[in-house]
C-alpha cells in the first residue's frame, strides 16, 4: 500500500521471544529495521578492498587507544574489566608479545568483516564474538563490560567514517555506499555484544539457542543463506583503484621485525600519500 496516501497499513508483527530464543530472527528483524539490503551487499562486495586496506590503520589506534586507560588496558592482564586491583606486573605497551598476539587476532576479525555477509555463517560469527567477551563460553572467560565495548565500536565507526570520507578517489556516491554498509555491521554487531550484556528477554534464559562456540574452527558453522545477495560485480566508475603498494596488505600487516620500523609503517592511513598529492586536510587515522 501506499504510506503517502494516508492508508493505514497493518505493522509488521515481530514475535518477542524468537528475537531471544533464535539468532536468526534476530538477525532478519535488524537487517529489516536497519534495511539492510542488496544494495548494501554489493557496495560491500565491490568495495571491500578499501575496508581491508584500512585494517592495518584501525588495528593500531585501536590499541593505542585500548591502552590509553588503566581499565581497559588492565583487562590484558586480569581478563576483566570489572576487577580493578592493579596487577603485579607493569603495564603492557604496544610492542608487548601478548598485545601483538591481541592485534593479530583483531585483524583476523575485521578480515572476517569483508566476507559475505548473505550466509547465516557471517552472523554466527559475529555473535560469537559478542559471547566470547561475556564472560562466559571460554575456558578462560574474558570479561569486557558493555561500556568499554560500546566506546570502542563508536571509535572504529568514527575511524572508518574519516577514512573513507576522505578518501581522494572514491566517487561520493561510492563513499556513501560503503559507509552506510559497514555502519550497519557495525550496529548489528554492537547489538550482539548487547545481546550478553543485557537482561532484556531474561525470561526466556533457559530456551535461548546458544552455538556451543567451543569446538568450532574459528567460528565456521555451516552456509545457510538468509539474504539473497544481489551482489554481482559493478563497473568501477571512480578514477582508480587503490595501489596494492601505496600501504601494507592485510597479508603482511604488522610483521614481528623491527619494531620501531613497524609503528612507522603499519601506523599510516594506505590513503596518505593520495591524500597528500591532492592537498587533502590531515586526519586522525594518518595523523601519526
Amino acid at each position: 500500500m501506499d504510506h503517502s496516501a494516508g492508508i493505514p497499513v497493518d505493522p509488521m508483527h515481530i514475535d518477542r521471544k524468537l528475537l531471544y530464543t533464535s539468532l536468526e530472527e534476530r538477525i532478519k528483524y535488524l537487517h529489516s529495521f536497519l534495511d539492510f539490503n542488496s544494495a548494501d551487499i554489493e557496495a560491500l562486495m565491490t568495495g571491500n578492498k578499501y575496508i581491508k586496506q584500512l585494517i592495518p590503520a584501525i588495528v593500531n589506534l585501536v590499541y593505542k587507544k585500548l591502552l590509553q586507560y588503566d581499565i581497559t588496558s588492565r583487562a590484558f592482564h586480569t581478563r576483566t574489566t570489572a576487577d580493578e586491583t592493579e596487577p603485579e606486573e607493569e603495564y603492557l605497551h604496544e610492542e608487548t608479545p601478548k598485545i601483538k598476539r591481541r592485534k593479530m587476532f583483531l585483524r583476523w576479525y575485521l578480515t572476517r568483516l569483508c566476507q559475505d555477509p548473505t550466509t547465516m555463517d557471517f552472523w554466527r560469527y559475529l555473535d560469537k564474538v559478542g559471547l566470547m567477551h561475556s564472560g562466559v563460553a571460554r575456558r578462560t572467560p574474558l570479561n569486557i563490560e558493555y561500556i568499554h565495548i560500546g566506546a570502542c565500536m563508536g571509535y572504529i565507526q568514527d575511524i572508518w567514517i574519516e577514512a573513507m570520507m576522505s578518501h581522494p578517489h572514491l566517487s561520493l556516491r561510492r563513499k556513501i555506499a560503503l559507509v552506510r554498509a559497514v555502519n550497519k555491521i557495525l550496529w548489528i554487531q554492537n547489538d550482539l555484544f548487547a545481546r550478553y550484556h543485557s537482561s532484556d528477554g531474561e525470561e526466556y534464559a533457559e530456551e535461548m539457542s546458544q552455538y556451543n562456540y567451543s569446538d568450532d574452527q574459528e567460528g565456521y558453522l555451516g552456509d545457510k543463506r538468509i539474504l539473497g545477495s544481489g551482489s554481482s560485480s559493478s563497473t568501477e566508475d571512480d578514477r582508480s583503484s587503490i595501489s596494492s603498494g601505496i600501504a601494507p596488505s592485510i597479508d603482511s600487516a604488522a610483521p614481528m621485525g623491527n619494531a620501531a620500523n613497524n609503528r612507522s609503517n603499519v601506523s599510516v592511513c594506505p590513503f596518505a600519500d593520495m591524500a597528500k598529492n591532492s592537498n587533502s586536510t590531515e586526519t586522525k587515522i594518518w595523523a601519526n
